[in-house]
């Protein structure tokens, strides 16, 4: 395979990477469901969902902290994802040493 080639099929997969990118949705939760994060695999929020329960004037604080629990917990989650796709993906190219 020429490097033209090669160019040519890691940019159909770099767009093909981008479209199951935006297709994808992750979702995590903290406080135990309290709070649920839908995430896209371009890491933008999609859905938060809070259940009533953990809404309290008294207790700011915590419902924050169930927030960016799930939203972290969400971003690592689509980190996990998108590593598996490209690292299939660079099995695809044959370059040597990508290849498991």
């Amino acid at each position: 395979m020429n490097i033209q080639q090669m160019m040519k099929q890691a940019q159909q997969m770099q767009e093909q990477l981008q479209r199951d990118l935006a297709a994808t949705r992750v979702e995590a939760t903290a406080g135990g469901g309290m709070v649920t994060v839908v995430m896209n695999g371009s890491k933008q929020i999609q859905e938060i969902t809070i259940d009533p329960e953990v809404v309290s004037r008294d207790d700011v604080e915590m419902l924050q902290d169930l927030i960016v629990a799930a939203v972290n917990d969400a971003q690592r989650k689509v980190d996990e994802t998108v590593a598996g796709k490209v690292g299939g993906m660079m099995g695809g190219l044959g370059i040597p040493g990508l290849t498991g």
